[in-house]
């Protein structure tokens, strides 16, 4: 692991967070939209993250290479990406409304699947991993600023 591991691994975290919150904003500026382009009301959108590096990481590389006898080392992790941003498959509000342009012949509108309190949550957790990577930024940046004046004096 060289130097600047840490700082490379905070930066895709924070590219991450940022794409989570970017998703989760358009799902809360679309909580009521009932059109969309693709036809039918809008549905909530989920940014699904996954660890990049190659070989076994975490637990299971742990594990692996505690078996070959390797105390404590694993493959270097690469950070984190987003896969993929998938639909959620919940079903849609049902609202009897039948005034509403985009009511059915029986006079129910279909709403987005989206929470508005669950994006909160979600858009919480979000900020505080992001503000986490920035932290771990700083910290890195600290730490080789520290190690450059050793060398100097």
């Amino acid at each position: 692991m060289n130097i600047f591991s840490a700082m490379k691994i905070s930066a895709s975290g924070l590219s991450a967070e940022r794409l989570r919150m970017d998703v989760i904003s358009a799902n809360v500026a679309n909580a009521n939209s009932t059109r969309s382009p693709n036809g039918g009301p809008y549905r909530r959108q989920v940014a699904l993250l996954e660890t990049v590096g190659s070989g076994r990481e975490g637990f299971a590389g742990y594990l692996a290479n505690a078996q070959k006898g390797k105390k404590g080392q694993t493959q270097a992790n690469g950070g984190v990406r987003v896969s993929a941003i998938n639909e959620d498959s919940s079903p849609l509000k049902r609202v009897y409304d039948p005034n509403h342009p985009d009511a059915d012949s029986d006079g129910y509108v279909e709403y987005p699947n989206v929470e508005v309190m669950k994006e909160m949550v979600e858009l919480i957790t979000s900020s505080r991993a992001y503000e986490a990577n920035a932290t771990v930024m700083n910290t890195s940046k600290n730490m080789i600023l520290k190690t450059l004046e050793i060398g100097r004096g």
